[in-house]
């Protein structure tokens, strides 16, 4: 339940947009906080998790500060929250920063995979929608338009969770505007944010370590067709969906098999992860969500010039390769058609 908020207005500082300071905490209903409560905390799917970073350590990394004072006292809420809504005020330079409403709210007892914890909020929504409103006047019935926010559209949000203090918090993220580099402000300018290393994480980013080797570095190693491509993408995918662990070993010798491709992957392994900052774990929970994630972009695919595209979803032994006088061919095997 939502204890206390304050709301802010933030513009573009860049495009010289003002910033608007409340002076005081909103006085909300039991109704509306139950309304804002539903707005707020449908938006988060809590499969990947952050926390607060920062290179030179926490004490210097301002939201994470400003968030302890709130969490040591709850009463600093709104001094705390124009200290924040002046932070993003100066993150928002980018010309493609949206100016919006910026909510700071103090929540008690969420449930976090079954344990009650507190946890402070940060919203912001940008996009304004418009709504009809009918009124039955006397004799009439009136209809005219009004702006206002829907409630399906949180743009940007954050829940920090009073947990993992000295670690930086455990942060579930919300980011559904603004997908260029160059204006990914929340997440990387305001809020500094470093992914956790749990099991969400070690899944995703093998699998996508997998699909760059197979796809990328493989053929430049080895004669590998097509089709022996979308074996490997099959064979890593349904790894992941058929097992609850991954072991580095196990994945090694049933999805890559043979010894030199072995060796190239150990390799490649190791700069992709040099390369982004980020350690590969040999053995974890594979963590479900994450698959599936991943498997959207597991597009088993051979492209024939622009006549003919073949979905591989399995054995790579009923399909062939091969040439003759008119040309390059595949021949595929099946036992009926669906």
């Amino acid at each position: 339940m939502i204890t206390a908020m304050a709301i802010h207005k933030v513009g573009n500082k860049g495009q010289q947009e003002p910033l608007f300071i409340s002076e005081q905490l909103t006085a909300n209903t039991e109704e509306q906080n139950t309304v804002l409560e539903g707005f707020f905390l449908s938006a988060f799917q809590h499969d990947e998790f952050f926390s607060f970073h920062h290179e030179a350590g926490l004490q210097l990394h301002e939201v994470y500060q400003f968030t302890r004072e709130i969490f040591q006292d709850p009463e600093q809420l709104l001094p705390q929250s124009v200290h924040l809504a002046k932070h993003l005020y100066h993150k928002s330079m980018h010309p493609q920063i949206k100016g919006g409403e910026f909510y700071v709210a103090h929540f008690q007892n969420l449930l976090l995979q079954g344990v009650a914890v507190n946890a402070l909020g940060l919203f912001k929504t940008e996009h304004k929608d418009l709504f009809l409103k009918v009124e039955a006047k006397e004799s009439i019935i009136d209809v005219h338009t009004e702006e206002g926010i829907a409630l399906n559209k949180l743009d940007k949000a954050c829940l920090i969770y009073q947990l993992n203090e000295e670690e930086g918090y455990k942060i579930a993220v919300v980011d559904k505007t603004n997908k260029s580099k160059e204006a990914q402000y929340w997440i990387d300018d305001f809020l500094q944010l470093r992914q956790i290393a749990d099991d969400y994480f070690h899944t995703e980013n093998t699998l996508a370590m997998c699909k760059q080797f197979i796809v990328k570095q493989l053929p430049e190693d080895f004669e590998v067709s097509k089709a022996d491509q979308a074996d490997y993408l099959n064979r890593s995918l349904l790894f992941f969906k058929d097992r609850t662990e991954f072991q580095l070993q196990d994945f090694s010798e049933e999805v890559l098999r043979q010894p030199e491709v072995i060796e190239r992957f150990q390799s490649y392994r190791n700069s992709y992860g040099e390369e982004r900052d980020m350690q590969f774990s040999d053995e974890f929970s594979i963590a479900e969500q994450a698959v599936k994630r991943q498997s959207r972009s597991y597009k088993s695919v051979i492209k024939l010039d622009k006549n003919f595209h073949i979905y591989v979803h399995g054995d790579r032994n009923l399909i062939e390769q091969g040439e003759d006088d008119q040309g390059k061919f595949y021949k595929i095997y099946f036992r009926e058609e669906l």
